[in-house]
């Protein structure tokens, strides 16, 4: 939108719909209403924010514009942001511009690949960030607000749009927004970012290309084992392009539901020996991936076509790839959220 360090100023008269009319035409805008990022609400989004105005953060591919706390404050006004969210919207932000996470790729995909944050900490709570019932669903500002600011900040930055470099088949409403909180009071387990090296009262903002949420049922069995077995069985399927994308470092997420988390820690497992469970089970006979899907594209060691067409090919690289969060309300549910291309989930 603008190359500059700092954001240009407009004068824009009429009515509210007529502002919004105006940033519409404008391509600014994911089409849903926007909070019109006037001086005064920019400045008090600044003031939840360390870092200067003009600080430069970054660029946003694919059109490589730069990004600011200022800039950034103008599309989480837009997106309908409280101030206390600016702290988590500028750590998303800063990780799908790491190099690493290659954002360019996501937004010009025809996959349709979006960010799917995960806000695991004590600052979820005291956000209002929801973890619980309709954990993906609408009714919460945060999760909805945050997750817009994000989008829109990539869309304004980075210029991909339906118009210009988005080449998405299909997409998800993960287009619009994506932001879950980790439900660390229904959890058996320590929170998620312990796992990744930080300390259990960190606040960790975990960020992942996603295609789309594949949400399953398991209320037969009756221990921890035989819900594994669903979740492992529940995406073995031909062209699911996670079991290409090995060695880009791609991490498929599990959000467990806490009645399945309970049953799955009675039975003895712990996150670890989930994802251990998950890396030697979720995988695919070699000759069911032959010539299909993103066949031509794979991405996995060498050794492992070495090993014969029998061979089952994991979907993530390594067990540590996995992500597993406990998040969503009562009922015996869970979800895979199926991941893009990147190269790992990021962490800030």
């Amino acid at each position: 939108m603008v190359a500059s360090k700092r954001a240009s100023r407009l004068d824009v008269t009429g009515s509210l719909v007529d502002v919004n009319n105006y940033f519409y035409d404008q391509g600014w805008t994911d089409g849903l209403p926007i909070i019109p990022p006037t001086e005064d609400l920019v400045f008090e989004m600044l003031e939840a924010c360390p870092l200067a105005a003009d600080q430069v953060l970054g660029r946003m591919p694919p059109m490589n514009g730069s990004v600011t706390p200022e800039k950034i404050a103008i599309n989480a006004v837009m997106a309908g942001c409280k101030p206390d969210y600016m702290p988590v919207v500028v750590a998303a932000v800063k990780a799908v511009m790491q190099p690493q996470f290659n954002v360019a790729a996501i937004t010009t995909t025809t996959g349709g690949a979006a960010p799917a944050i995960i806000v695991s900490g004590p600052i979820a709570d005291k956000l209002g960030i929801n973890s619980g019932t309709a954990v993906f669903g609408s009714g919460h500002q945060a999760n909805a607000a945050i997750g817009r600011a994000l989008r829109l900040t990539m869309r304004n930055m980075g210029g991909a749009t339906v118009h210009t470099m988005e080449k998405s088949t299909h997409g998800w409403p993960g287009k619009y927004t994506m932001c879950f909180a980790e439900n660390q009071a229904a959890s058996p387990w320590e929170p998620v970012h312990t796992g990744l090296g930080y300390e259990p009262n960190s606040n960790v903002v975990i960020v992942v290309a996603v295609r789309g949420i594949h949400t399953f049922v398991e209320g037969a069995q009756e221990t921890g084992d035989g819900v594994l077995e669903t979740i492992c069985m529940a995406v073995k399927g031909a062209g699911i392009s996670a079991y290409y994308y090995q060695l880009r470092g791609a991490s498929p997420i599990l959000v467990i539901g806490p009645e399945h988390a309970a049953e799955i820690s009675k039975s003895g497992y712990d996150r670890e020996s989930v994802k251990q469970y998950l890396f030697d089970n979720v995988r695919i006979p070699l000759y069911e991936l032959k010539d299909r899907g993103h066949w031509g594209a794979r991405g996995w060691p060498e050794e492992w076509e070495q090993q014969g067409e029998e061979f089952g090919i994991p979907m993530a690289l390594d067990p540590d790839r996995y992500i597993v969060v406990v998040a969503g309300g009562d009922g015996r549910h869970s979800s895979w959220l199926f991941h893009g291309l990147l190269r790992k989930g990021q962490l800030r």
